[in-house]
Formats: structure tokens, C-alpha cells, sequence
């Protein structure tokens, strides 16, 4: 009896091996790869456009349309401008024409800005938002082009964060926000013209956020996001009969999310937090963000992007998002015509009066530190006493990382005349930062990379370097960033390597992508050297 039964789990011990090498074969082949929930990619379907539509950190977007051209805004948090406004002709190419948040004067305590929305109504652009920072609270910003500027502030008496306003088609304005409350809103003043009713609670996932209400085919639709921004992110929806509810649940929630077996090793991963848009050819789209990890891990470094995908939405139905509610990178659906626009220079020269609109700040600038007409053709920095820890009113203009494999280069002259003083390059977020830098010690010129991430601090040997202007350059590929540096016609001398998932938002916590950018600080004094850059260059590496 004992062999008896030792044959038959032998027996079904072999049939669970062979099982798996079917599966492993058949795979390979192009038959079944043993998860019935994933799509089957298509070798033949041409390639109409990458996920993410945004790359870098461009997170909780929304998007408008106006005729035919399309309005998109994303979220900013504590760096200055806050809410870029893109623009696009396609809804898969963007460029950036403004932001909303431009004027010290809107928020003069300071910004932490969480996901906006952009509505048009009657010829007035309206972006609505949460100020998490110094000026507190729930308000919105209105104007008539799009590219700016923006008024000021309307700040309204709600809760929660992520408001969303609707239009309706008998004049009404309503305001929602994330506990489900809705008001009905005087557009002109901000006053609220109802008590406020909850009208739903989602469908149970923790972190219910961004609320979106659309109208179709007689139905109001309330769209939020849910699960938290991690990867359990997911995109749900309900709708109803009136504005004011009840909201019946949609059975086939979540109608976006990979945290389940279709979305198992996509390389997007918390996707959610999305807006719904109808092109001008009736077909309609969805905008939504996601990251993309550095390794099998899950730590992210460029924050989260914005992505895209059509929506099928048939009349009296349900939005079904392409398909199985998974995107890819590589998408192959039909779009609208395609209209790119012109690649911008990979170098950037400093001989504007302005930086480009991919440039920022951390929170609001001390305009006297940063001057691109006291010396022609340079741009020049002058480090105030706090460093970038502090994050206040510390000296640095960076822009998003975009790509895992690119190359950041910078000429700088500094002659630091005391120890304190220190002037570089830097990748940073939230407060987290990896430097490559000048210094004095000694009564030497060195320079050294800086590492510190949390309490913890790293610092390289020193390099005693020669008069003149420096090159500093940082490397990245994907799981590593690498520094090194040159002087004249000297090749580059690499100092460190250090793993990028040390500055991933898993690891320094908050909800931004990384910056790379250029800074001078006086280390506790204001510093009286100026750092002056000559150039920046961003240029994408080819994958290894």
C-alpha cells in the first residue's frame, strides 16, 4: 500500500513537471504562457506610441480639450512654478507652454502643490488644486489662455484634497474632493451654494482620491482613484441617474490597475490617478500616471509619469480601458493623426533672459541668487546660507531626470574664497541629494561627491584641481549613477558609482522623481563666490 501510493505522488509529481515544460514551450512558440489574464502581444501590430506620453516626474495628470487641441496639468509639490501646462494636437505628443503657479504673489508662504484638475468652461481655463504648504487649502486659479497668465487664488471652504470641478449642462457648477462630498459652487466668488452631501465611498480601497464626474448618455459618472500610489493603485468608477447621487458601483472595478495577474511584470506599475477625455473624432482616451522601476525591486527614480491609453466606451455602458484595463509601453492602438513638434537642443546655452519651463526651483526663489544678464552667456549662482536639506530658500534650479540612461554635463567656474562655500551639481529628491562639488580646504581648490540620503553622509577622497573652469558630469544607467569630471582637453575621470535606488522615492519617501541640477550654497553663511555655469547638456544614452 506504502509503494502504492508513493507511485501515484511520483505520478502526479511528474505530470506538474511536464505540465510546466508545456507551458515553457508553448510560450516560446507563441502558444499559451500560462496566465490567461495577460494579453497576447501581437509580433505583426506596428508600434504607435510609448508609455509613458511624459516621461519623468509628471504625476496625477488631467487633461481638457479645447476644439481641437488638448490641455494637460500635472501635480508639482514643493518645486517652483508649480502645474506645467502642456499642450498637444495629438494627446500623445506634449509640449510644455507655461505653468499655472508662476507668481510669487499666489502663494507667497509657499507651495506643496497634490493633483490639480483642468477644466474649460465658456472661455475660461480653470485649474483647481491642494496647496499643502504655507498658504493652506483648496482654491483655484482661472485664465483665459491657457499658457498664462493665471489669476490668483480663489481658496474654497471643502475637504479633503484633489478637488475636481464640474460644469453641468443647466448652468450648475459643482465641486468634489476626495471624501466624496460634493458642493454645488459659485464660480465667480467661490462660495458654496450647498451643504455639502457624500454621494459615495468608493468601493473599498483605502486612499480614495482624485475625484473626476463626467456626463454621458444621461448618466453622471464619478471616477476616483484607489489603493494609495503605490502598487496596489487602481482607477475605479460609479455612476448615477443624478448629480447628487446614489452611485452604483461598476461590477467590473478596477477598470485600470496592475496589481493583479494581467498586469503582473509590466514594466509600469502603480497606475491610477487618471482623467477621461473624448478626442474631436468621438473616440475616447485616458491619461493616467505609473512608474517604471530601476530593478526587480520595486524602487522608482523618475517618479511618477504620465501615460496613455484608449478607452472603449459604448453608449449606456461602462468605460472599458484598452481592452483588459492594462497598458503597456509599447502601445499599438490607432491614434489621432500624429503631430510631433521639434526636439529641443540636447545642450543649453545660458544666453536667454529666462530658463526654459522645465526648469524649477525648490519652493520660492530668492530672485537676487540667480542672475542670467550679470555675467553674458553664464548663469550665475550665489549660495545663500541654507544648504538642500533645508529645502526653503536654498540656491538650486534643476530639471526632472526623463531617462534611466542619459548623461548630465556642466562647465563651472567657482573660486570659493572660504571653506564654507561649495557650488555643483546635484541629483535630488525630497531633500535626499547625491553631489558632485567645489570646495576650499586647505586653501585648495577640491572637489569631491557628496552622498547623503537620510542621517546618512558619504564623501569622496578630495581632488585637488587646477585653475580654471571644471566639468562635472553625472552618468546614468538605470540601477547606477556615476560621476566624474574633466579639466581642458583632459578626458573624464570617473569618482563615484552609487546605486540609484538610494535616491528612490521608496527610499526617501514622499511622492516626486528625481531633479538633476546645479546649485551653490554657504553651508550655514551666505556665500560671497559666485558660481557661474557656462552650459548644461542633457543627452539620452542608447540602452546597453
Amino acid at each position: 500500500m506504502r509503494n502504492k501510493t508513493f507511485c501515484i505522488r511520483l505520478l502526479l509529481f511528474a505530470i506538474f513537471i511536464v505540465s510546466l515544460y508545456a507551458q515553457d514551450v508553448m510560450g516560446q512558440v507563441g502558444g499559451s504562457r500560462g496566465n490567461p489574464f495577460a494579453a497576447m502581444p501581437d509580433p505583426d501590430a506596428v508600434v504607435t506610441y510609448n508609455n509613458p506620453i511624459i516621461p519623468g516626474f509628471y504625476s496625477d495628470p488631467s487633461v481638457c480639450r479645447v476644439g481641437e487641441d488638448y490641455y494637460l496639468i500635472t501635480s508639482t509639490f514643493e518645486y517652483y512654478p508649480g502645474v506645467p501646462v502642456f499642450h498637444s494636437k495629438d494627446l500623445v505628443n506634449w509640449e510644455q507652454i507655461g505653468h499655472c503657479i508662476h507668481r510669487k504673489e499666489q502663494l507667497p508662504k509657499g507651495v506643496n502643490i497634490f493633483a490639480a484638475t483642468l477644466r474649460h468652461h465658456e472661455g475660461t481655463f480653470y485649474m483647481i488644486t491642494t496647496n499643502m504648504g504655507g498658504n493652506f487649502g483648496n482654491f483655484y486659479v482661472t485664465a483665459t489662455n491657457p499658457a498664462g497668465p493665471w489669476s490668483d487664488p480663489i481658496f474654497i471652504d471643502i475637504p479633503g484634497i484633489d478637488p475636481d470641478l464640474f460644469f453641468d449642462e443647466d448652468g450648475k457648477s459643482y465641486v468634489i474632493s476626495s471624501p466624496f462630498v460634493l458642493y454645488e459652487i459659485n464660480l465667480e466668488s467661490g462660495e458654496l451654494l450647498t451643504e455639502g452631501l457624500k454621494v459615495w465611498n468608493g468601493t473599498g480601497g483605502r486612499y480614495s482620491e482624485a475625484p473626476h464626474i463626467y456626463k454621458k448618455d444621461g448618466y453622471y459618472y464619478l471616477m476616483a482613484a484607489e489603493g494609495g500610489t503605490e502598487e496596489a493603485h487602481s482607477e475605479t468608477i460609479a455612476r448615477s441617474h443624478s448629480v447628487w447621487g446614489p452611485y452604483t458601483d461598476n461590477p467590473a472595478n478596477p477598470i485600470l490597475a496592475h496589481a493583479n495577474a494581467a498586469g503582473q511584470g509590466n514594466p509600469i506599475q502603480g497606475v491610477g490617478h487618471a482623467d477621461i477625455i473624448q478626442a474631436q473624432d468621438d473616440s475616447w482616451w485616458i491619461v493616467f500616471h505609473g512608474y517604471r522601476t530601476v530593478s526587480d525591486k520595486a524602487h522608482h527614480i523618475l517618479g511618477r509619469e504620465t501615460c496613455l491609453a484608449p478607452v472603449s466606451w459604448p453608449k449606456n455602458g461602462w468605460p472599458v480601458v484598452n481592452g483588459n484595463g492594462v497598458a503597456t509601453v509599447n502601445m499599438t492602438c490607432s491614434t489621432l493623426p500624429l503631430k510631433p513638434f521639434p526636439e529641443k537642443p540636447t545642450r543649453l546655452e545660458f544666453d536667454t533672459e529666462e530658463l526654459d519651463l522645465d526648469w524649477n526651483h525648490v519652493q520660492l526663489p530668492v530672485k537676487e541668487n540667480y542672475s542670467l544678464t550679470e555675467r553674458e552667456g553664464y548663469l550665475r549662482l550665489k549660495g545663500a546660507a541654507e544648504t538642500m536639506k533645508t529645502r526653503t530658500t536654498s540656491t538650486f534650479v534643476g530639471r526632472r531626470l526623463k531617462d534611466f540612461f542619459f548623461t548630465a554635463t556642466t562647465e563651472l567656474e567657482f573660486d570659493p574664497k572660504m571653506e564654507n562655500e561649495e557650488a555643483g551639481m546635484i541629483l535630488l529628491n525630497n531633500g535626499s541629494h547625491f553631489d558632485i562639488m567645489i570646495q576650499k580646504e586647505g586653501g585648495k581648490r577640491i572637489l569631491l561627491v557628496k552622498l547623503q540620503f537620510g542621517q546618512t553622509i558619504y564623501t569622496s577622497e578630495a581632488i585637488v584641481l587646477k585653475p580654471g573652469p571644471v566639468n562635472l558630469r553625472v552618468t546614468g544607467k538605470k540601477s547606477t549613477f556615476t560621476f566624474s569630471y574633466a579639466q581642458g582637453n583632459d578626458a573624464y575621470t570617473e569618482i563615484e558609482t552609487v546605486d540609484s535606488k538610494f535616491l528612490a522615492t521608496e527610499t526617501v519617501g514622499f511622492f516626486t522623481g528625481v531633479y538633476v541640477g546645479l546649485y551653490a550654497t554657504g553651508n550655514g553663511k551666505v556665500s560671497t563666490a559666485n558660481a557661474d555655469y557656462n552650459w548644461f547638456e542633457y543627452v539620452i544614452n542608447d540602452y546597453p
